[in-house]
C-alpha cells in the first residue's frame, strides 16, 4: 500500500492461541464465540501481525512476531505449530536484515518481540544489526521488572541484550520518530503500549496495538481481560474510533487477518470493511 512517499506492508509472523475467555473479558463466551470458535482447550486462533514501513531513506519493521527462541513446552501452550515467518516474508518483500533500518514494538509481550532476538552460538544477539529498537520508556520499565501479574508475559531475552547491544531507543509518550510515522503511548492493555501512525499527504494509516487487537473488539466493552487498565482501554477506544471514522484512517490491527481497512459506524454499532492494499 502507497501511503504519500511510504511503501506499507501488513503480514503475519504466523498463528498462535490464547484462551478465548481472557480474549473477551467480560463477554460471556455465547456471544463472543460467534465471532471466533474456540478449541477443545478454549483457545482461539490469532495471528501476530507485522508492519514493513519504507521509504527512501528508512526501512521500519513494526513488531517481531514469537521469533524462534520459544521452548517447546512454551509452543505447546501458545498453539504455535509453525516457524517463525518474519524474516522470509521481509526476504519476500525484498528485504534483509542488515537492510533494517529501525524496529518498534508496540509492547514487549513475546508475540510481539520475540523476533528481536535469536540465539548464536548460545549467546542471544540483535536480529537486525543495523537498526535501532523503539519502545516507551514505561514499557521498559515495566518488562525489566514485571510484577507478579505481567511476569508471563515477558521473556527477558526478548529485549534485554539490546541494552548491551547498543541498539535501545526509549522514547516517552508521542514522537515522531521519523517524518510521518508517529508513535503514542496508550495506556490500557500495558501502562507502556504504544500505537503505530503512518500519514503523508491526505492517507493516514493506523496500526492498533494490543489495547484493540482485532475487529472482534471494535464494541466499546470487548476488552480484553489481559488488558492491566481496562477502562483507559475503553477511553482510549472511545476517542481513537471516533477520529479513525471522521478522517477516514486506514486501520490494521495485531491479531487480525493481516489486512488493512477502514471502520464506519451505523446505529451504534461499529464495522470493519477491508481495503485493497
Amino acid at each position: 500500500m502507497r501511503v504519500g512517499r511510504f511503501d506499507v506492508r501488513i503480514f503475519s509472523d504466523g498463528l498462535f492461541r490464547l484462551d478465548g475467555g481472557a480474549m473477551f473479558g467480560i463477554v460471556p463466551k455465547v456471544l463472543w464465540e460467534r465471532q471466533k470458535k474456540a478449541d477443545d482447550r478454549n483457545r482461539v486462533t490469532m495471528d501476530m501481525n507485522c508492519l514493513l514501513i519504507r521509504d527512501a531513506d528508512n526501512v521500519v519493521v513494526v513488531e517481531t512476531g514469537a521469533g524462534p527462541k520459544l521452548t517447546d513446552r512454551q509452543k505447546e501452550i501458545f498453539g504455535i505449530q509453525d516457524p517463525p515467518r518474519l524474516l522470509d516474508e521481509l526476504k519476500t518483500l525484498g528485504v534483509r536484515p542488515a537492510d533494517v533500518t529501525l524496529v518498534i514494538n508496540t509492547h514487549l509481550h513475546f508475540d510481539h518481540s520475540g523476533g528481536n532476538t535469536y540465539r548464536d552460538d548460545g549467546r542471544i544477539v540483535p536480529t537486525f544489526p543495523r537498526a535501532s529498537y523503539v519502545f516507551q520508556r514505561r514499557e521498559w520499565e515495566d518488562a525489566i521488572a514485571p510484577n507478579e501479574r505481567s511476569r508471563g508475559s515477558y521473556l527477558p531475552d526478548d529485549y534485554a541484550p539490546l541494552e548491551a547491544a547498543g541498539k535501545l531507543e526509549l522514547i516517552d509518550e508521542s514522537v515522531e520518530i521519523i517524518p510521518g510515522v508517529r508513535l503514542d503511548r496508550v495506556q490500557g492493555h500495558t501502562r507502556g503500549t504504544q500505537t503505530v501512525r503512518i500519514a503523508d499527504r491526505d492517507t493516514t494509516v493506523f496500526f492498533s496495538s494490543d489495547f484493540m487487537p482485532d475487529r472482534h473488539h471494535l464494541p466499546l466493552p470487548w476488552i480484553p481481560a489481559f488488558d492491566l487498565f481496562p477502562l483507559d482501554t475503553l477511553a482510549a477506544k472511545k476517542l481513537i474510533l471516533r477520529r479513525a471514522i471522521d478522517e477516514r484512517w486506514i486501520v490494521g490491527f495485531t491479531h487480525d487477518l493481516p489486512r488493512f481497512g477502514r471502520i464506519s459506524e451505523a446505529e451504534g454499532k461499529f464495522r470493519f470493511d477491508e481495503v485493497d492494499g
